[in-house]
């Protein structure tokens, strides 16, 4: 099976989990903002706090990246194995089913064994497939660009802590940008999911505030 034909027709991030990662950055970084007093903070304190979020998120960036790889390896050696139980069954019967699995059960669900038997027959014609799955330079640079979104998420949040002296002010500033992001990314999930953006963005905005208490609450 050539390289071509086990290559994933998905996006790097579908809408979803680009939101995902944009609030899990939030958080994140607020967690860190959100523990630094005002009152007492100084320059020294703000800069503890800055290396603190960004390294973290700039470590969960590899993870998610890494992460990313492993699924492309699990799809890729998915479709492999779903291709050598093709080229060795022998039943009609058992064929559709394979197929029937690799392919959407919305899509399956409409489709007869008069239209799974011909893709039967197209597959089982594929090249052998490889021995093991392998990365493509696209998944790669996939995971260059998951690595990317999540870190680059946390910096307009940081950046008034970067160029503002006053630290409430800054502090504030910081406040006010992740409520605009946090209402942004509800809003999209809300569009994109069908149900109410405006609410889904406010409910975005309460969840993130709390699961932000929470994780200093618990020491995170």
């Amino acid at each position: 099976m050539s390289d071509k034909s086990t290559k994933s027709s998905k996006r790097v991030l579908e809408p979803n989990e680009r939101i995902s990662e944009v609030l899990f950055g939030l958080i994140m970084v607020l967690t860190f903002t959100g523990s630094l007093s005002v009152a007492e903070a100084d320059r020294v304190e703000v800069r503890t706090m800055l290396i603190g979020a960004l390294g973290c998120n700039l470590a969960w960036g590899i993870i998610d990246g890494a992460f990313y790889l492993m699924g492309c390896l699990n799809e890729r050696g998915t479709s492999i194995r779903s291709l050598r139980r093709l080229r060795k069954t022998t039943a009609p019967d058992e064929g559709q089913r394979i197929v029937a699995e690799m392919i959407p059960s919305t899509v399956a669900e409409v489709l007869g064994p008069s239209e799974l038997e011909p893709i039967h027959r197209k597959l089982v014609q594929l090249p052998q497939p490889p021995a093991r799955p392998r990365l493509s330079k696209e998944e790669w640079i996939g995971a260059l660009a998951v690595f990317c979104w999540v870190f680059v998420t946390t910096f307009p949040v940081a950046l008034p802590f970067i160029f503002v002296q006053d630290v409430e002010r800054a502090m504030r500033t910081s406040n006010a940008i992740a409520i605009i992001m946090l209402f942004l990314a509800g809003y999209a999930f809300g569009r994109v999911s069908e149900y109410r953006p405006w609410m889904t963005g406010l409910a975005m905005v309460g969840l993130g505030g709390a699961l932000v208490g929470m994780t200093i609450a618990l020491g995170g």
